[in-house]
């Protein structure tokens, strides 16, 4: 019995160790699927917009409303030559509101008469 008794806090103090490399862990695929998600939308807000440019609408309006709201304030929208639309998106941080990058889609509304 003695010997238990020597060790008997021994698993406490390992997890009360633990703790921070499990919590980095947790918020660190919390933030992938985060990233995963702004990607997502991005493709999405790019498709909405092509598609209004394609009938004569508003691209950046589409991809807005396209949007859920709190990801429509991070939206950026370039027109390129050629009716290419770039979707830009900021990814936010899960940790302190903080701003980690962007993800970017790209899309080319066919030409006109091409369905």
């Amino acid at each position: 019995m003695a010997e238990l008794r020597e060790t008997s806090g021994q698993t406490t103090v390992e997890l009360v160790a633990l703790l921070p490399l499990i919590a980095a862990l947790t918020i660190g695929a919390w933030q992938a699927v985060v990233v995963g998600h702004s990607w997502w939308i991005a493709g999405i807000a790019a498709r909405a917009a092509a598609r209004a440019q394609v009938v004569g609408g508003d691209p950046a309006r589409a991809a807005r409303r396209a949007l859920p709201r709190g990801a429509r304030e991070r939206l950026v929208l370039t027109r390129r030559g050629g009716g290419e639309l770039t979707i830009r998106l900021a990814v936010p941080g899960v940790v302190g509101g903080l701003r980690l990058g962007s993800v970017t889609a790209r899309i080319g509304a066919p030409a006109d008469g091409a369905r």
